[in-house]
């Protein structure tokens, strides 16, 4: 497959590269804090932006729900934890409003069958399965159901994992993120190289979803051939909350968008010719 459609977007081979503004739970539960991530996303030409859905009920294990986590709202078990920095019907239906204001898209992952049903409900242009579900078999037979793109992170799976998932999900309108799922990763664990290797491997599109900090290693991984790349934005990456280390701060997202197109735009062909900027150079160094 050499393209996948995303909204108004056409993904995949001789296309720009998606760049996916990964919000998740760095929100802290604000819904301004959201708003203030999403305006930073579109203002820096960001492609989407992404929440993270769950429900606690169901996706909390019942032997964690009772440790006591540090918090701005003092110390309060996990599971009530789990509950405050997820968003509801109010919350979604204002980012809903508010990335058509300001005109970039929208869409989650969808931790759960119910979390499902409930994104469902607005018309985002694809679901994302995050690589702690990749081999929930259920979840990713009910998404498939929906008949909307998928985006799929293979962290944490073997091979024989993740030909079991591509074989639920069936490869026609799906793409790959190649991901280390530790956050923040290590530039050695993150095995860019696996990106054709899964194109090739699978026949679908591969895209990139990183935890590292730094912008190089992302950089590198539209080099080798990422059509998509995912990225979690901070409004300061020293805000309290376990992705904000991992994340891009706002001078980062600016620059991993202008770089990202600045390598596209370096890529060029396989046809070997003398570029007309050269011709000048040849006169006067080769005395022709």
């Amino acid at each position: 497959m050499s393209e996948v459609k995303i909204g108004n977007n056409m993904v995949g081979d001789g296309h720009p590269c998606f760049v996916v503004a990964e919000i998740g739970i760095n929100h802290n539960g604000d819904i301004n804090i959201a708003k203030k991530l999403i305006t930073l996303a579109a203002g820096a030409g960001c492609d989407a932006v992404k929440f993270q859905k769950r429900n606690p009920e169901i996706c909390v294990p019942l032997n964690q729900r009772n440790l006591i986590r540090e918090t701005p709202w003092g110390d309060i078990t996990y599971f009530e934890y789990r509950k405050k920095v997820e968003f509801g019907i109010e919350e979604y239906t204002e980012i809903d409003r508010f990335c058509k204001e300001v005109n970039i898209p929208w869409f989650a992952s969808a931790w759960d069958v119910d979390s499902v049903d409930f994104i469902q409900k607005f018309n985002i242009p694809c679901f994302k399965i995050p690589s702690a579900k990749l081999t929930d078999d259920d979840l990713l037979r009910y998404t498939r159901k929906q008949g909307r793109p998928i985006i799929l992170s293979t962290g944490m799976s073997s091979l024989e994992q993740l030909d079991h998932a591509i074989n639920i999900l069936e490869k026609k309108n799906s793409i790959l993120l190649h991901c280390c799922s530790a956050y923040p990763a290590n530039a050695s664990d993150l095995n860019l190289r696996l990106i054709p290797f899964l194109k090739e491997r699978y026949g679908m599109l591969v895209g990139y979803s990183g935890h590292e900090t730094g912008l190089p290693t992302t950089i590198a991984a539209v080099a080798f051939g990422a059509c998509v790349v995912e990225r979690h934005i901070s409004l300061d990456r020293a805000m309290w909350g376990s992705d904000h280390a991992a994340s891009l701060g706002p001078s980062g997202v600016y620059k991993i968008v202008s770089e990202i197109r600045l390598v596209e735009k370096s890529m060029g062909d396989t046809n070997k010719r003398i570029l007309p900027s050269e011709e000048p150079i040849i006169k006067r160094l080769r005395n022709v």
